[in-house]
This record gives structure tokens, C-alpha cells and sequence, in this order.
């Protein structure tokens, strides 16, 4: 009793009578009379009304007279006679249009259960599908209840005399329906219900003095004695879903409910229980109350008292009365169209339409009840944004009342749904940092902080100095876990001086270049940046090396080119384990880390070094620098046997062959820090002969110009003549070295004679005892040059005159043919044969064969061929001659005309001294002259 009084209530219903339709406009139950003359009357039901159902969008009758009428939303009422004598018993499917109904035909105990189908017409009334005796046996009895499972497949019917009839297999039909009896007691059936869980079909059956249930959908129907007080009849009703299907009974002392296999909550309700009936979530409870008045203790308690019943609407999840109202003679609470209609013995139907939940809410907010509003908003399932709504209001209001941790848990709830910064704002106040505190670590824990909030939030622990929150906000046990932008909370905790939280979030959430600018920048630890950087994948060790390289260079230099020499050549993560040694690592370019070593040129030569001997392919700005080092190094040594060393080191890397694509770049290498040997070296590599020979004759060094000369001399000539030039112009006793160049001059033919002596005569040291055998060997070989000549001309003339006789012969004096065999089958001649003043006879089937025109001799066309060709070519030279002389001539730029005709080829055959002779002249008065004329030219120029 004292729980029931604590329940508060509210008016969370509207009530009104419901009234007649205006003509053939039908209106909803419940809707407003409409003002004026022409408002409708209030609906009455007919008189004798002793049963009531509602579903299936109609509100179903049963009367004294055996009628059953239905009010549609139309509220037009229509009617059928189902019984002769009475209707008793109604139940109308909500899932299918069936009706099952209990009444009488015939004066006596003799029930007939009726069912009707709604859909089907028999002469205008519903289609009946079956009728069937109700009473069990042979006794007679009441029925006192009936209910249908909406499945068709169970009916149960209850009746005074304590027993339960089951009715299992399809309900409108005889032949697949069975009838047995479930139950026998000694207290009047008052309440019968099914539930369904799963595949398990249970039904309740509450007497007067008892509460069971049966499990029907099995075999034998076990049963559970659940309590042992039960209800009157219309007093028990099913739940739905929000209360789990729980059987209701209502008691006049509390009301129960119940499990199938247990009995569940009670509530201490007052008064004596007529009806019960669920409604959307509500308990709905008619009740008489009876209510002495202060006279009675002077009076009789029978004159006192007044009857009357209480309507009340039970929210039991809430635990607040939802309405309350007073009644007179209730027949029936049904529940239709989304209302509750309570209809009274008069034939007034009254109609109950629940308040929206906006209007329900707006009751509680003005009385301050924002924790039943929440409740309430949550049993009518009002979507999150409605319910952040409710938690904005109550944190204001908590807010306003000084209540700040309260508020601030409200605020919690409004998380995704209220802009932060309207909470934030309120408790940015210092004293009220704690609960802001609390709003951001449940921000961050709901993924929805922005960067600014992280900055927020861990700005609160360090002015609150909370080690240990920080510690568990940061501390989180995988990257799936992490609430915050990790980059923002690394630079708020640097700058606040937590760098070792900062250092924290750091390795762990792989911010490379976080931790390494905290340890370089921050706390100067450089071994321990190093140690990092040694465990980072290939790709983030390189880019950082690049970037901090030369900071770590600076203080700890060996380690950094110990880490260096790993990176290029063969690089694994420190803390990778043994098993992946043995896959290939990663090496990064070598040349691209040289800049480090800019202060550190100790370090350079070691990495360098390394590099060359370890990988041989590096690239070859390595080598390059290894030889700039060297040279440097070289340059600025005093001590001989050091510098010996470096001398041997440098030249042994330019013997490497690593400079022969930059050969230019080496060779200035070299000549910047006057390294002479490697400059010589590099010489004779390029072929640059010419100017190994300048450097011997910069140098006065006589004996190495002859050795240049000898060693390079097949490959340029040219060498020994400026060899020659060179000695003639020394003022000294060269006569050894002029004889020795003479001597090769004169074996090779290099030179004329008539250009020896004038490049001699120059020097007043040379006399003429230095080229006397020079000209004396030369004169001689002339000499022999051209009494071979004139032998070859008097053979060729000789050979000319005796030709000469031939043609005359020819032409003069008959040719007496005396070949016998063919010049090319070899076989006796035949006629008809040709023969050809040459002396060749042919068969003539032979000469058709194998000549090409009538008039050559197929032997001798290949050898006349030549000489045609030859005697061509010497035309077509003499006109090209003529042709030039004579546009040399007249030409204003002749170097352009020489020019034209070089690259044309005419002059090739002229500068070669080893072609055979093409003219009258000898090979050697013809190369001479030719020698002749180019050292004048050049002597010119």
C-alpha cells in the first residue's frame, strides 16, 4: 500500500464520449463534437450487452438475444444472429479475421462454441465453420472464459466447475481438431492465455484460489503450480514484449505477474479488481473503491458507504500513474484504433487517447521530473536526438541548481548528439575543472574529440598535475583503443614538459619524427635517437638519417657512421629477429649521405672506404669524393712516408677504373691539387698524348719526350715531328735526341727531307753533321726509288708499243680463227659457232647461254668490265679536278669551297700514305710532295 501511494500521477490521457458519425461522413472514435446545431450525438450501444472483444479494426458485441454486433472506425453499427437464446463468450483473432464465440440455442446448460470466419458470407451474415458442444463431459457446466492461440492450432475454454477443455489442431475445422481435457480443479476457471517462446506454446490457467501453467505444445502437457491465490474473472490479462509476456493477475490485495515456470514482480494496487487489461505498455485496472466517509464511526458501515470504480493506468516500468478516473457501471476496457474505450452499462462509449510523447515530456519538464522523463522517453523508444534533448534540459537545469556534478554526468549523455562546445564553455571555469575533465575523457573514450579537445583535455591534467589519469588517458593497449588525435596530444605534452608521456605516444604509435625532434631537440639524448632510428623500417631509418644526420654526426660521429655503413650496404632493424637475417636486407644510395660528413672528413674517408670495398657498384659520387679526400690529404702532408702512402692510395683508386665515364671530372680533380702522376696517368688513359708530350717538354724532361714518343708514336705520328720542332729550337746539345727523332722520321717517312732541314736550321747547335746521314740515307733511297721507276716506265712503254702493234694487226691484216673446242664447254666446235677477235670460240647455243650482249666476249667481260670502270673513274676525277680549280678560282671564299669538297670526300684518297700509286708519280715522290704541300699550308696558317 505505501509503494502504491508513492507512485506519482499524471493526466497522460484525454477523455471524451464518443459520438455518432455526422451522416455518411464517419469520424474516428474520439474526435471532437463539431460546434453548432449540427453536433452529433453521443454514441449508444445497444441495451443487453453481455460481452465485449475488440481487434481486427472493430469493436465486437454479444447481447441477451443472441446477436453479435460490430462497430467499425466508421462507427456505423451492424449485427448478426449467432445464437437463439444468447451470446456469453467473445474472442476476436488479432492476426486473422476469425471470431470464435460461446452462447446458448436452447434454454438449459448446453454451450455451443461457434466460430466464424469474416471474411466469407453465408446469406449476407458471417460464414460459421464450425459448431461444437463446449461442456466436457457429461455434466452440465458454465463456461466461465475462452481464448484462441492466434496460430488456429489451440483453444482453450475454461469453465465453473474448476476443468479446462483443449481444443488442439485447426480450430475452424471438425476434421483436424481434437478435444480434450487439460485441466480438472475444485475453484471456477476465471482466466485463460497463451504464450508463445520459440516453438514452446504455454498456457496459463487461473482459478479463484490458484495460478498453473501447462507447456501445450508438448506431449502429456506438464503443468507448474505457479501460486495459490488467484483473481476474479476479467482480472488477468497477457503482457506484451516491453514486459516480457508475463501473465497478469490481479488480485484485490496486489498484482502479480507471472512466468511460465515462475512467479515475477508484485504490485501492491488498493481496491477490489473488476478488470484487467493491457494496453500499449499500460495496466489498466478497474477497481472499486470503497471509501468511508468521517461519519461512519458514529454510524452503521452499510448507510456510509458509496460504490464506484476507480480507472487507473498503470506505467509499471516508469512506476508513475499514467491516468485516473472515476466510473459508473463499467461493462468492458477495450483497446482499438491506437485508443482505450471504457464502455459503462448506460451504452456510453468513452474514449481514452493517450497524450503525444512531446505533450507527456513537457508535463514532466515543468515539474522538473526530467529523470521520469527520461524513463518515459525511453519506454515510448523516442530517438536518440529527442532523448539528448531531455539530457541537454536536465544538465541546464542541475547546472542552474549549483549541482555541477550532476550536470555534467547529463552532459555525458548528450555525447554525438551536443555540440561540445556549448558544455565546454560552462565549465571552463578553473574551479570546474574536474568535470570538465570528465566530459572530454568520455568524449575522447566515444572516438568524438576533435584536436582541439585532446589539446583541451590534456591541458586539464597537467594544470590538475594528474600523473596517473594522464597516464591511463595515453596509455592505451593498442592503436584500435586510441581516442585522440595522437599528433596534437604529442605537442601539447611537449610543450607542457611531459616528455616522457610525449616520448610514450611517440614509439608507440610509430611518430618517428616526433620522437627523434623530442630526444634531439628536447632532452639532447643522442644515443638513444640513435638507437631508434636503428629500429625503424628501411624507409623511415633513411629519411631521418637524411634529416638528422649531420645533428648526430656533430656529437656522436662514430656511431652515426657506424649506422651509415649498415644503411648503404645491408640494413635490418635492430629488433628483427635472428630467423630473418637470412632474407635480403635494404641499402639506401650511398651518395645522397656524403653531405653529412661536411665537418667530419675523418669519418668521410672511413665511410667512403667501406663503401668501395664492400660495394664495389656504389655510386660514383663515392668515388669521386674517396678521391678529392685523397688528394686533399696528399696535398697537406709534410711527412715523406705518409705522403708516399697517400701517393700510392690515390693513384691505386685511379688505377680502380671507376673514372673512365668522368674522365674530365678526375683529370680536374687532379690538376686542382697538382697531382702530376695522376694527371700523366689520366693522359695516356684519355689517349691525350699531345699533352703528356707538352707536359715532358714544360718540364725539359728530354729523355721521357723520346719515350712518349716511342711509346705513342704508332698511334700519332705527329708526335715525332713536334719532337723535332721542340729539339731544333733548344739552344742546347740535343744532338743525341735530334739524331734519334731523325732516325724514326726517316724510318717511318714522315716528314720530307726539304722540311727537316728547315726545321733544323733554326737552331744555331744543329750543324750539318747532325743530319748528314739522315739526308745521305735519304738521297740514296731516292735514288734506288727512281731507277725503279724508270725501269717500270720503260717496261709499261714497252708493254704499250707491243699493245699498239696488236690493234694495228687487227685492223690491218685478217684473223685466222684455229680454235678447235669451245672456250667455255671445252667440246669439239660445231657449227654454227662465233668467234670473237680476242681469240675465244663458242658453240652458239654456249655463247647464247652465257653471254650478256652480242658484242662482248663472255671470258673476257669481267676483266674489260675492270677497266672500263677504271678509265671512268679517271674521267670523272679529271672533270671533278677541273671542276674545283675552277671554282677555287673564282670563288671569294675558298676556304669554303675546300671545305665543301672535304666533305664530300674528293681529298680522302689524297691524305692516305698508303694507298697505291694513281698517277705517274711514285708512291714516294707522290707522298712526299703531299707531305710537302701540308707542311707549308700549316707552316702558313
Amino acid at each position: 500500500m505505501a509503494a502504491y501511494r508513492q507512485w506519482r500521477r499524471f493526466v497522460l490521457f484525454d477523455k471524451e464520449l464518443v459520438k455518432e458519425p455526422l451522416g455518411n461522413d464517419g469520424a474516428a472514435p474520439g474526435a471532437a463534437p463539431t460546434s453548432g446545431s449540427a453536433a452529433s450525438k453521443f454514441l449508444c450501444l445497444p441495451p443487453g450487452i453481455t460481452v465485449c472483444d475488440s481487434g481486427r479494426g472493430s469493436l465486437v458485441f454479444g447481447d441477451m438475444e443472441g446477436q453479435i454486433w460490430f462497430l467499425p472506425r466508421s462507427l456505423q453499427l451492424t449485427c448478426f444472429q449467432a445464437y437463439k437464446l444468447r451470446v456469453t463468450h467473445l474472442y476476436q483473432l488479432k492476426q486473422h479475421n476469425i471470431l470464435a464465440s460461446v452462447g446458448e440455442d436452447e434454454e438449459g446448460i448446453n454451450p455451443l462454441v461457434k466460430i466464424w470466419n469474416l471474411e466469407k458470407r453465408d446469406g449476407g451474415n458471417p460464414l460459421c465453420t464450425r459448431i461444437f458442444p463446449a461442456i466436457p463431459g457429461t455434466e452440465p457446466t458454465v463456461v466461465s472464459c475462452l481464448t484462441v492461440h492466434e496460430n488456429l492450432n489451440f483453444m482453450a475454454i475454461g469453465f465453473t466447475d474448476g476443468s479446462v477443455t483443449l481444443n488442439k489442431g485447426d480450430i475452424t475445422r471438425d476434421r483436424h481438431s481434437k478435444t480434450q481435457i487439460l485441466h480438472k480443479g475444485n475453484y471456477p476457471v476465471t482466466g485463460l492465455a497463451f504464450r508463445q517462446a520459440g516453438k514452446t506454446t504455454h498456457l496459463f490457467v487461473v482459478t479463484t484460489e490458484n495460478v498453473q501453467s501447462y507447456i501445450v505444445s508438448g506431449k502429456d502437457y506438464p503443468r507448474v503450480e505457479l501460486d495459490t491465490h488467484g483473481c476474479g474473472l476479467r482480472c488477468s490479462a497477457l503482457s506484451d514484449p516491453s514486459q516480457d509476456l508475463q501473465f497478469i493477475v490481479a488480485g484485490d490485495e496486489c498484482v502479480y505477474l507471472y512466468q511460465p515456470d515462475e512467479r515475477g514482480p508484485c504490485f501492491a494496487f488498493e481496491g477490489h479488481k473488476l478488470i484487467a487489461h493491457w494496453f500499449r505498455g499500460y495496466l489498466v485496472i478497474v477497481s472499486r473503491d470503497r471509501k468511508v466517509s468521517p461519519k461512519s464511526e458514529f454510524t452503521s458501515r452499510d448507510s456510509q458507504t458509496s460504490d464506484k470504480q476507480i480507472l487507473n493506468i498503470y506505467d509499471l516500468c516508469n512506476k508513475f500513474i499514467a491516468y485516473s478516473a472515476v466510473f459508473e457501471d463499467v461493462v468492458d476496457v477495450l483497446a482499438e484504433w491506437g485508443s482505450l474505450y471504457v464502455l459503462t452499462r448506460d451504452g456510453r462509449v468513452h474514449a481514452l487517447q493517450e497524450k503525444d510523447t512531446q505533450t507527456k515530456l513537457e508535463m514532466l519538464f515543468k515539474k522538473n521530473l526530467f529523470e521520469m522523463a527520461i524513463n518515459l522517453a525511453k519506454s515510448q523508444h523516442l530517438d536518440s536526438d529527442g532523448l539528448a534533448q531531455i539530457f541537454m534540459q536536465y544538465g541546464d537545469h542541475l547546472y542552474s541548481k549549483g549541482n555541477h556534478d550532476g550536470a555534467v554526468q547529463q552532459y555525458i549523455r548528450t555525447i554525438g548528439k551536443l555540440e561540445p562546445s556549448y558544455v565546454i564553455r560552462k565549465f571552463l571555469d578553473a574551479q570546474r575543472i574536474h568535470n570538465l575533465t570528465a566530459y572530454l575523457q568520455t568524449l575522447h573514450r566515444q572516438s568524438l574529440a576533435n584536436a582541439d579537445h585532446t589539446t583541451l583535455l590534456l591541458n586539464c591534467y597537467t594544470k590538475l598535475k594528474d600523473s596517473s589519469k594522464l597516464e591511463e588517458f595515453i596509455k592505451t593497449k593498442s592503436e584500435s583503443e586510441v581516442h585522440f588525435d595522437v599528433e596534437t596530444a604529442i605537442k601539447v605534452l611537449r610543450q607542457a614538459g611531459y616528455y616522457s608521456h610525449a616520448l610514450y605516444l611517440a614509439e608507440n604509435h610509430a611518430h618517428h619524427e616526433w620522437y627523434l625532434k623530442i630526444q634531439l631537440e628536447d632532452i639532447k639524448n643522442y644515443q638513444e635517437a640513435l638507437r631508434y632510428i636503428g629500429k625503424l623500417p628501411f624507409e623511415q631509418a633513411e629519411s631521418n638519417m637524411k634529416r638528422y644526420g649531420k645533428i648526430l654526426m656533430h656529437h656522436i660521429p662514430e656511431q652515426t657512421t657506424q649506422l651509415l655503413k649498415g644503411l648503404c650496404t645491408d640494413y635490418r632493424p635492430s629488433l628483427e629477429g635472428r630467423g630473418d637475417r637470412e632474407a635480403p636486407g635494404c641499402r639506401a644510395n650511398s651518395e645522397e649521405f656524403i653531405p653529412i660528413f661536411a665537418n667530419n672528413p675523418r669519418e668521410l674517408k672511413a665511410f667512403l672506404e667501406h663503401m668501395s670495398e664492400v660495394q664495389p657498384d656504389s655510386p660514383q659520387g663515392i668515388y669521386d669524393t674517396l678521391l678529392e679526400l685523397r688528394l686533399q690529404n696528399w696535398a697537406h702532408e709534410k711527412a715523406p712516408q705518409v705522403k708516399e702512402k697517400l701517393h700510392a692510395e690515390a693513384i691505386s683508386l685511379l688505377k680502380s677504373g671507376r673514372f673512365c665515364d668522368v674522365f674530365d671530372k678526375a683529370l680536374v680533380l687532379c690538376q686542382m691539387h697538382d697531382f702530376q702522376d695522376g694527371v700523366l696517368y689520366l693522359y695516356e688513359q684519355g689517349k691525350l698524348f699531345q699533352q703528356i708530350m707538352h707536359y715532358h717538354m714544360q718540364h725539359e724532361q728530354y729523355r721521357q719526350v723520346i719515350a712518349v714518343c716511342e711509346r705513342h708514336g704508332e698511334q700519332d705520328p705527329s708526335l715525332w715531328e713536334q719532337a723535332l720542332s721542340y729539339f731544333a729550337r733548344k739552344e742546347e746539345d740535343c744532338k743525341e735526341y735530334v739524331a734519334a727523332v731523325l732516325k724514326h722520321i726517316e724510318n717511318k717517312n714522315l716528314m720530307p727531307p726539304l722540311l727537316v732541314v728547315q726545321t733544323l736550321a733554326h737552331n744555331s747547335t744543329a750543324t750539318l753533321s747532325v743530319i748528314k746521314d739522315y739526308l745521305v740515307q735519304k738521297l740514296q733511297k731516292q735514288s734506288q726509288q727512281i731507277a725503279q721507276d724508270e725501269l717500270r716506265v720503260r717496261r709499261y712503254r714497252e708493254e704499250t708499243t707491243r699493245i699498239r702493234q696488236e690493234i694495228q694487226e687487227l685492223k690491218a691484216s685478217p684473223k685466222i680463227f684455229q680454235k678447235t673446242k669451245c672456250s667455255i664447254c671445252n667440246s669439239a666446235l660445231e657449227l654454227p659457232s662465233v668467234h670473237f677477235l680476242c681469240g675465244h670460240s663458242f658453240h652458239q647455243h654456249c655463247f647464247e647461254s652465257y653471254s650478256e650482249s652480242d658484242a662482248d666476249c663472255p671470258t673476257c667481260l669481267p676483266e674489260n668490265r675492270k677497266v672500263m670502270d677504271m678509265i671512268r673513274a679517271q674521267e670523272q676525277k679529271r672533270d671533278l679536278h677541273d671542276q674545283f680549280q675552277h671554282q677555287l678560282k673564282c670563288s671569294n671564299d675558298s676556304f669554303s669551297v675546300i671545305a665543301d669538297y672535304f666533305g664530300r670526300g674528293v681529298f680522302n684518297k689524297l691524305t692516305l700514305l698508303t694507298d697505291p700509286p694513281t698517277g705517274r708519280l711514285t708512291p714516294s715522290l707522290e707522298a712526299g710532295l703531299q707531305r710537302d704541300l701540308l707542311m707549308h699550308s700549316r707552316r702558313g696558317t
